[in-house]
């Protein structure tokens, strides 16, 4: 569902519209009232079924949209948040994940929340990936990666500022966020032996200590562990010379020391299609790289790419996750 004033509902209606013919088959955790509302609104000719059962979205489909119930209190404005629904968007997460615990979908793609919405309400955690892994009862760190046509980055540190981000720049967090994304690139990418950039903290990854030691001190030896691990890990490397075209054809995943390290080129480089995939998780979860866009909610400008990405990418690390199985639907 996603926050429901924002554009998760558009985006998703945009998307069984234009692409479904080239789509996995997948459902809406979301209230059927409201989406059938919100599509008249858009003028989108989206019929919509309620299922009751996460198997019966593989035969509704190619005509209808499939959605399994979940109770709005509030009828859902777009554009204006309302705290009373917070409860829906909550459990809405909690459905998806007893559904990929359970078999019955093969992956999460989650819309946009809000998470000044979800606090009002009592919500606990920093934002939608702990919270998943708090539901998946995961004890280490997830890892987030951001994913493209042509690249993908992982930042060590997320959501924390430049000075805090230091303090937890450690060699176990930087060992533990590479081996999980190496383990993830194999089964899930279908990449036998990723090959990884491990970038550099400080401007031209130290030179040698004059700017700086943590290349030197940190940075450096786990590099050198990791490789001697059997990981084909290059680093650590200047952060200004990384992501030019030739550079980045030279390694299947960026290694990133913090979030506007590796946001920033990403999202120059693939503003419309890069997807946040949640690695470390025993499931598959997927989201648009963006926000609720509560401005554009309801308007039909909402741009459904990054949605259909997500989707698309979903269903790929499926097909290798489950190879020579039976894949469910995914969810959402």
């Amino acid at each position: 569902m996603g926050e429901p004033a924002g554009i998760g509902g558009d985006v998703t209606l945009k998307v069984w519209h234009l692409h479904r013919e080239n789509l996995s088959p997948f459902y809406v955790l979301d209230s059927p009232k409201r989406l059938s509302e919100l599509a008249r609104g858009l003028s989108l000719d989206v019929p919509i079924e309620e299922i009751a059962e996460p198997a019966e979205a593989i035969g509704v489909f190619p005509d209808r949209l499939p959605v399994l119930p979940i109770n709005l209190p509030a009828a859902a404005v777009p554009g204006k948040l309302d705290p009373t629904n917070a409860s829906a968007v909550r459990q809405s997460i909690e459905n998806a994940v007893e559904h990929v615990m359970d078999g019955r979908a093969s992956a999460v793609v989650t819309n946009p929340i809000h998470k000044l919405a979800l606090y009002k309400d009592g919500f606990e955690y920093p934002g939608h990936t702990e919270f998943l892994a708090a539901l998946a009862d995961v004890q280490s760190e997830p890892v987030m990666m951001l994913a493209g046509e042509t690249l993908r980055v992982v930042p060590i540190t997320r959501h924390v500022s430049l000075h805090d981000a230091l303090d937890l720049l450690t060699a176990d967090l930087i060992a533990e966020t590479t081996e999980i994304t190496v383990a993830a690139l194999k089964r899930d990418f279908g990449i036998a032996a990723p090959r990884v950039a491990m970038a550099g903290l400080n401007p031209h990854a130290g030179e040698g200590g004059a700017m700086g030691r943590e290349e030197l001190d940190v940075i450096g030896p786990i590099t050198d562990e990791l490789r001697a691990k059997g990981i084909d890990i290059r680093g650590p490397l200047p952060p200004d010379t990384m992501f030019y075209p030739a550079m980045r054809q030279s390694y299947d995943v960026a290694i990133c020391m913090y979030h506007d390290q590796a946001l920033i080129p990403i999202k120059t480089i693939e503003f419309d299609s890069a997807v946040n995939v949640t690695l470390g998780l025993p499931f598959i979860r997927t989201s648009p790289d963006h926000g609720t866009a509560l401005d554009l909610a309801g308007t039909g400008k909402a741009n459904e790419t990054s949605l259909l990405a997500a989707i698309r990418m979903a269903s790929l690390m499926a097909q290798h996750r489950f190879s020579g199985r039976s894949v469910p639907a995914p969810t959402k």
